[in-house]
């Protein structure tokens, strides 16, 4: 495939699974046994049917969220998808219930494809900043949060 069928496939996953929601576009897009190492879940997900559930559960949570791609760069079997994402929480995701805040975070992808289906994805972005933009954990500076941290570090050492 050449760069631009590569930042192709990619940039339909954006558009169609997580913009538009099309369940069939995972199938279309994936390959059966796909490996996704999300920053987010706690253990990297196996084929695809987890692949499903993992765009279940964010979609659910978040049921407005909207992908834009930055920039794409693209390199042997790879492409780098560099992404900013904004939503609504709306839905539970892993145990947080709904807060009914926005947030706008950004991320990386990196995306393996072979015979125009994605293999294998490496998904890094700002976790923190989405916790902390529904209310999750407090802004830096607000609420002390250093400093709480090290007394429950302290009293946790004795």
């Amino acid at each position: 495939m050449t760069s631009d069928e590569l930042k192709l496939v990619a940039r339909h996953f954006f558009e169609e699974v997580w913009n538009q929601g099309s369940p069939t576009a995972i199938e279309e897009l994936s390959a059966p046994d796909i490996v996704a190492y999300d920053a987010g879940q706690p253990e990297p997900v196996r084929g695809i049917e987890a692949e499903k559930e993992r765009v279940r559960q964010y979609r659910s949570a978040f049921p407005d969220v909207h992908f834009t791609v930055k920039d794409q760069i693209a390199e042997g079997d790879k492409v780098l998808s560099r992404w900013e994402v904004h939503a609504t929480h709306q839905g539970a995701l892993l145990g947080i219930p709904p807060t009914g805040k926005s947030f706008t975070v950004s991320g990386m992808t990196v995306d393996q494809i072979a015979n125009g289906k994605i293999v294998q994805s490496w998904i890094n972005w700002d976790t923190l900043g989405l916790m902390q933009q529904i209310g999750v954990i407090p802004k830096l500076g607000q609420g002390g949060l250093m400093l709480r941290m090290f007394l429950l570090l302290r009293r946790l050492r004795r």
